[in-house]
This record gives structure tokens, C-alpha cells and sequence, in this order.
């Protein structure tokens, strides 16, 4: 795949960023699909602009229908790098490009107990973070520690604050589905007993000390190692 112009944009798994270089009020949300980010924006900055140049990438600066479908079937193709998609009015380019997903909202927590450690959940030969559904009529932070618990057995969480949120694009019977994941802080006691969900298909809850971070995150999805470098570099 030629590094093209294509008329379409495609972003998979979001966060919203402002990043250095942009102006204060310009938005950003960065969507993966797999490992594959795809970046919607209203402004082009030095790392966008730095990316038109790999051959792999596709940019769209049109929102209609046959260009989104275009980036996303483009973007299940191994040899696809990233997308971006530009247009001036943000909200307009977030609306059109999302219309064509069935969005689900889920919660989840980066959660540390006293002696700072950080717990994981080992799934589907990945480590990761527990997240779950967002049930009708519940808050995203209720959610969250709901989910914490039931997945791992961890109680008397303490929030402390929200990180962020990231989204991440699948199919699953023949729908394309954008998955957007709001992420809180917690803590807790070191007087736990971690019990993995295994009708949730959890195999292992393990708490990795900081200095040890890189055994989970070398086996992780791009939209948790995301979330994690949010959460260590904001005060």
C-alpha cells in the first residue's frame, strides 16, 4: 500500500489528547484496531505530519461514506501503518466517523494497594487491566470498581481519580464495533485475596511492583500501554 491519499479516515481505539504542538483548543482521538492506531483530528502536528511520510499510511481529509469505508477496510490489511482523518470541525468528523459503529461504553481501574504495586489480569494469553460493561443506569466509576472486584476479588476500593478514556475498534458477528473504556484510579489495602474470574476466561490476578512494569506491558494491548503512560505522567 502506497503511502496515499485516500478519501477516507479511520481511527481505532481513542484517546483524547492534546498534545505539544497543537493549539490548546484543536482535539485529537487516537482508535486502534489491534495494534494499528488511527488518529481523528482538526490540526496536523509535527508527529502527524512526521507520519505522512511512512508509505503505510492513509490520510483522508473527507468525511463521506465510501472514504470511512474505504480506511476501514484498509485498516484490517497487514500491511497498514496508520490512518489519519483531518477536518476543521471536530465534532462533525467524531459524529461521521462514529456513525458507523455500534458503540459499547465499559470502566475499568488502574488499581494500586499499599506497597504500590499494580494489579493485572492475565486473559486470553494477554496481560491486562480489569475492565468490564457499564451496566444501565450505573456511573462509569461504580462500574469500575464492580468490575475490579468481580474480576479479581479485590475489596474496599478507594477512587482516587479519573485517567482517561481509550476506545478500540473489533468485529464480532459481522459488526464493527467501537468499544469506548473509561479508566479511574484506585487503591486499597494490602490485605487482599486476588480470585481470578474464570467464567470471564481469567486465568491469573498478579500485583507487579513499578520497577517490574515491562513483564505485563511487553504482553499487552496498545490501548493499556496507553492508558498506563497516561496515568504515570500525569501528576
Amino acid at each position: 500500500m502506497n503511502a496515499a491519499k485516500i478519501s477516507v479516515r479511520i481511527t481505532l481505539s481513542l484517546n483524547v489528547l492534546f498534545l505539544p504542538g497543537l493549539n490548546p483548543r484543536s482535539m485529537q482521538i487516537k482508535i486502534y484496531y489491534g495494534d494499528k492506531p488511527v488518529y481523528l483530528c482538526d490540526e496536523m502536528n509535527d508527529s502527524l505530519n512526521e507520519l505522512l511520510h511512512h508509505p503505510d499510511v492513509v490520510f483522508i481529509d473527507e468525511l463521506s461514506t465510501p472514504a470511512i469505508k474505504s480506511l476501514i477496510h484498509e485498516v484490517k490489511k497487514e500491511d497498514f501503518h496508520a490512518g489519519i482523518i483531518w477536518n476543521k470541525d471536530f465534532e462533525k468528523l467524531r459524529k461521521a466517523f462514529f456513525k458507523h459503529f455500534t458503540v459499547l461504553e465499559a470502566a475499568g481501574g488502574i488499581v494500586q494497594n499499599a506497597d504500590k504495586e499494580i494489579l493485572f489480569i492475565y486473559r486470553r494469553d494477554k496481560w491486562d487491566l480489569p475492565k468490564g460493561k457499564i451496566e444501565k443506569g450505573e456511573s462509569p466509576e461504580t462500574a469500575a470498581a464492580r468490575e475490579i472486584e468481580e474480576e479479581t476479588g479485590v475489596k474496599e476500593l478507594k477512587l482516587k481519580k479519573q485517567v482517561g478514556t481509550t476506545y478500540h475498534l473489533y468485529d464480532e458477528f459481522g459488526k464493527h464495533i467501537l468499544k469506548i473504556s473509561h479508566w479511574y484510579y484506585f487503591t486499597c489495602s494490602n490485605k487482599q485475596e486476588l480470585v481470578p474470574q474464570t467464567g470471564e476466561d481469567i486465568s491469573e490476578v498478579k500485583w507487579f511492583k513499578t520497577q517490574n512494569i515491562k513483564t505485563p506491558t511487553s504482553n499487552t494491548y496498545a490501548t493499556i500501554k496507553d492508558i498506563l503512560h497516561t496515568f504515570f505522567d500525569t501528576p
